[in-house]
Formats: structure tokens, sequence, C-alpha cells
């Protein structure tokens, strides 16, 4: 009896609490007073989402590969870098690939992945429409100044100008692009909110290729041989001691190991949404620049999506040959490759050389790790 009395006395008590609470809960409300919706911030909307990151299982970087590149980096008469990642497998290889190298035109990749990443924020459309005039005119390789010297103008679209930015290398394209984008300034924002580690952005092409050669950039340089005469008339010492300074600590330098993580988290989607991520690896499949350099080297049914690099050379000496860029094997395997050469005396010919063996190391491993379909 006294067990039930108990019981009994309990669940009264668990009433009287619970009528309590929800008594409670109504007690701010004044007779006649209008119940009202708190109060919410504001959805923030996302035009385009990002997809979740998933968690992958690392694996052990193979020791062969590792041994082939280090023997390929140290062979080689000058400063360079290599390194490759396996974009699905996870594991890493290096050799040299920790020190800060000039990328030149492979920073044209950080100002299309901004422009990528602000047409997922729905703050820029790849068709919006585009003027480039002789104003935008840089230097060096710039194609679309001839289809600027017909009228005066160029009318085209963001779309157009990543395209020839990325494929055809273009210099004023891609500053037209940077400069659309917010400058060198919004660029170092996305390398940083992406998290892409030490890769550095440069002043934008005028004033990089300007400092490295020893000059003050003027708009003229940009017209004809304007910028090539003005060089050609510095001493040669100042010429040399501009761009020893570029090669010690070049603005536009970056990591090797950095530059290959970038592009496997691009290719598993990881910085753009899927189909900012699908418009900037298959324009970079189109790349008609650095036909001797790592696809040169690529067997018959490798797919490659890349971005070559090259600065200026005095007197055979160069600083800044590169190739950089996403492989892919017959079986589907994806490998993330960054070659930099940043200091050389070398010819041509010996700088596509190491770029094409490393490819061929990467293939090489391909074969024997699964069916790479190497062929000779």
């Amino acid at each position: 009896m006294h067990v039930m009395a108990l019981g009994r006395h309990i669940r009264t008590g668990v009433c009287v609490l619970l009528v309590a609470a929800l008594a409670g809960c109504g007690s701010t409300e004044r007779p006649g007073a209008t119940a009202r919706a708190p109060l919410r911030s504001p959805p923030v909307i996302v035009s385009i989402p990002i997809p979740i990151v998933q968690p992958r299982v690392v694996r052990a970087a193979p020791m062969p590969l590792i041994g082939e590149l280090v023997r390929l980096q140290r062979a080689f008469p000058g400063k360079s870098g290599v390194a490759v990642q396996a974009v699905d497998e996870g594991w890493s290889a290096e050799a040299g690939g920790r020190q800060y190298l000039p990328q030149q035109s492979v920073s044209k990749l950080w100002v299309a992945l901004t422009i990528l990443d602000l047409r997922d924020q729905g703050r820029i459309r790849l068709d919006d429409p585009v003027r480039v005039t002789a104003d935008d005119l840089t230097l060096f390789h710039q194609p679309i100044a001839w289809l600027i010297a017909k009228s005066g103008v160029f009318e085209t679209s963001v779309g157009d100008l990543l395209t020839r930015a990325l494929t055809q290398s273009d210099n004023t394209a891609n500053d037209k692009l940077l400069w659309l984008a917010g400058g060198p300034s919004a660029v170092r924002a996305m390398i940083e909110n992406k998290r892409l580690g030490p890769i550095r952005f440069g002043p934008g092409e005028r004033l990089l290729q300007a400092k490295t050669a020893g000059l003050n950039w003027l708009p003229s340089f940009s017209q004809g041989g304007a910028f090539a005469a003005a060089r050609a008339a510095l001493p040669r010492e100042r010429r040399v001691a501009a761009l020893d300074a570029y090669i010690a600590d070049p603005p536009d330098g970056a990591q090797p190991v950095a530059i290959a993580d970038a592009l496997a988290r691009l290719a598993r989607g990881e910085l753009l949404s899927e189909t900012s991520t699908r418009v900037a690896l298959s324009t970079m499949s189109q790349t008609v620049t650095g036909r001797a350099r790592l696809r040169a080297a690529l067997p018959a049914g490798w797919q490659i999506a890349h971005k070559t690099g090259t600065g200026q050379d005095l007197a055979g000496r160069n600083a800044g040959f590169n190739d950089v860029g996403l492989l892919t094997a017959p079986d589907g395997r994806r490998y993330a490759i960054a070659v930099m050469i940043g200091d050389t005396t070398r010819p041509v010919r010996e700088r596509q050389a190491l770029i094409q063996s490393v490819a061929t190391a990467v293939a090489n491993h391909a074969q024997m790790t699964g069916g790479g379909g190497i062929a000779y």
C-alpha cells in the first residue's frame, strides 16, 4: 500500500510540474495581447551550393614514385620543384616541392577560380558582356590584341575571356578578368578563404613583368615593341639584379605541393560548385600552350587538363618554366601534378624533358598499380 501511495504521489507531482511548466511557457502573454512569432534572421542564400567535403582515407605515397621524382629533380641543373597528388587515394609525393617558385602564367588559374567562385555566389555570369579596348592591353603574349586592333574595341564576354586566359594564356584577357574580379586583393582573398596554402598572387601582369625586368611600368609599353626596347636599353647589371631579386622572393611564387593539392581539391569538387568545376576543368583540357610539356609524355588513352607558365629569359637564364594540371588514366584514376622550374640556364628542350619525365613517371606508376595504359 505504501508503495502504491508513493507511486500516486510521484505521478501527481510530475503532473503538477508539467502543468506549471506549460503555464510558464505562456506566462509572458497578457490577456488580449496578440501572439507574435519570434524574429528570425533572414536565410543566407547561396546561388550554387558547394558540395560538402567528405572525409577520405589517405594512403601512403608509393616509395618507387617518390624515389623517381627525387632522382629527376636532383639531376636537373637549376632550381626546380615537383609535386604529385593522387586525387582519389589522397597520397602525395614531392621533390623540392616546398619552396616558393615563380608561377608566371600558372597564376592565371587563381584568377579563373576567383571568377568562377563569384559565379557561384551569383555575383557574376559567364555571359556578362565585356568591352576590351587598347587601354586594357598588357604585354608579351596577348592574341586578343589583334582583335582590338581591327576597330579599337573588342566586344566579348566573361566566359570568352576565361577561355582565352586559360587555353591561350592571353595576358590581356587574364588582366581584364583580374580587374573584373576586384583586382589582386580579390584573388588573394579567394586563396585565403579556400585555404589553398602557400600560394602567392602578384600585382598583375604589367607590374610583375616590368619589375622583373628592372623597369617601372609605362602605358606605352603595351604597344608594339616598346617594352622590349626599354628592357634592352637597360644596363645589364640592373637587369641581372632585378631577375635575382625576383627569383629569390617571387611575388607570384607558390609551392608545387600547394598547387597540386589545390588541383586535387578542384577535381574532387571541394572548391567550386559542380558546374563551375566542370567549366574550369573542361576549359583547361583545351589548353593549346605547352604541347611539349606534360601533354607530350602522356600515353594513349590519358586525358589532361593543365595550365602552363613561362617567365622571362636573360642571356639564356630563365625564371619560371612550368606546367601544372590534372592527369586522368584510362581506368579513371586522377593525379594532380605540378612541375616548376624557377631558375635555370639549361635550354628549353631540357626543361621540357624534365616536365615530360615526371609525367612519364606518374604514368608508369599507374600502369604498375592497376593498368594505366602506357604505350611505347
